[in-house]
């Protein structure tokens, strides 16, 4: 594994008793479709790891969602309070990640964290690793158990 971020993702999977690996692809995988293509999987098999900046606390709110849905910033601010959109500065800080990279788990501080609910669609889901062509394979109660989360109503209907 190549990159500094991949290895940390990949410590921190021991660390919690996951026994999958990253994985890395030929083609950089930054956006959820690119992953799904790459994989061969549905997109909605993506957990996408989207960042805010909690108004308050200046905390990262990691939002993790289903590759085929849109969060909605007024339910998860429903849940966390007021929210602003987070810089690829402020991510990379809170996080460890570049934006592309944001793995749900391995972060720097630990964020407040929200999961999709519509990841439980699916058996098997994959998240990134720290760096553009690294991904990892889990279960959704895998990000339950990790992040301490319960399954939440915070994104909108299916990409189109």
């Amino acid at each position: 594994m190549s990159s500094d971020s991949a290895q940390r993702v990949a410590a921190a999977l021991q660390a919690l008793g996951h026994d999958a690996s990253p994985v890395m692809l030929d083609a950089a995988a930054r956006t959820a479709q690119q992953a799904a293509d790459a994989l061969g999987v549905q997109l909605g098999q993506i957990a996408k790891s989207i960042v805010f900046r909690h108004v308050d606390s200046d905390r990262a709110v990691l939002v993790v969602c289903a590759g085929d849905r849109r969060v909605d910033e007024a339910l998860v601010a429903q849940q966390v309070g007021a929210l602003a959109r987070a810089d690829a500065g402020f991510v990379r800080a809170r996080t460890g990640f570049a934006i592309g990279g944001v793995s749900p788990v391995g972060h720097r501080e630990p964020p407040l964290a929200l999961i999709d609910q519509s990841l439980w669609r699916f058996d098997r889901i994959w998240a990134a690793a720290g760096h553009p062509h690294a991904v990892f394979p889990l279960a959704p109660d895998d990000l339950r158990r990790w992040l301490g989360a319960a399954p939440s109503a915070v994104t909108t209907a299916p990409v189109a």
